[in-house]
């Protein structure tokens, strides 16, 4: 059997591969690779153990994911008989290079190693990024993967969420609060107005309606040709939201064509001057 270990495959005056490297470089990953299922098959128990999953969990697994990994390749190449201090050293001027032209890409590498360890973004979370909504699915290490609220995948570098200002929707775990804008004419009973669009607020199922997050509505300001009020209304449908301002915007033109309330266009008058 010891014969059958140290027979070479590949031989060199400076190398020499053996069946028995091999097997070490084969066990070495097949362990890391059980390592991490089952770090993530654990964590993944636990954390559905508790009442709020926390999309941390991703991140975390991430982390292991590249130490073990890189761990895992020096102790191959050991394996091998790669002289790893002597890698390392004939190619330190050959990594200052590289890095000096690739500053963008490191850029990015560090940007994703801060979101991993810091949390400040997870998988499933809504954040709004260059003026766009957006669901993040996957966090890497140089990029992130996110879903747009029209179904786009797009690819982010991970300095975007580093070095600008993102509004994290879901970083709170709280409702946010949205507002509908509408005009009725003068002559309208504004305190039906006022019920009416609290009505159509509550045909809504993502709209919240409890004692501390409730539909309300508020007179903004006499306009020229409306009265101009504004539907404000808390809901956890962060990435959708957009559908259901739709659904309540057709449920407030039904109910103010029930209840005679008109609203009006802006009007343009224009006088003819007598010659």
């Amino acid at each position: 059997m010891k014969e059958i270990l140290k027979r070479e495959i590949i031989s060199t005056h400076v190398f020499s591969l053996t069946i028995g490297n091999v097997l070490i470089a084969a066990t070495l990953l097949l362990a890391a690779y059980v390592f991490i299922q089952l770090f993530a098959l654990v964590l993944t128990r636990s954390i559905k153990k508790t009442p709020v999953t926390d999309g941390r969990q991703h991140s975390v697994i991430q982390l292991v994911k590249y130490f073990v990994w890189s761990v895992t390749f020096v102790f191959i190449l050991q394996s091998l008989g790669v002289n790893i201090t002597f890698l390392i050293a004939s190619s330190a001027a050959l990594l200052v290079g590289i890095g000096l032209g690739l500053q963008s890409i490191l850029k990015d590498f560090i940007a994703g190693i801060s979101l991993l360890v810091e949390g400040v973004i997870s998988v499933n979370d809504v954040v709004e990024v260059d003026g766009l909504v957006v669901k993040v699915n996957e966090i890497s290490l140089r990029t992130s993967k996110v879903t747009t609220r029209d179904d786009n995948v797009m690819i982010i570098p991970n300095h975007k969420f580093t070095e600008e200002k993102i509004i994290n929707w879901t970083a709170n775990r709280l409702p946010s609060r949205f507002t509908i804008e509408v005009g009725v004419d003068y002559s309208s009973n504004l305190h039906l107005v006022e019920q009416t669009l609290i009505t159509a607020a509550l045909t809504n199922t993502h709209t919240l309606n409890n004692d501390t997050y409730k539909p309300t509505v508020r007179l903004s300001k006499f306009g020229n040709s409306s009265i101009e009020f504004q539907l404000i209304f808390y809901s956890y449908n962060l990435f959708r939201i957009e559908s259901v301002k739709s659904h309540i915007r057709f449920e407030i033109a039904k109910l103010f064509k029930e209840h005679n309330i008109v609203i009006p266009f802006n009007q343009l008058v224009v006088h003819h001057a007598r010659e």
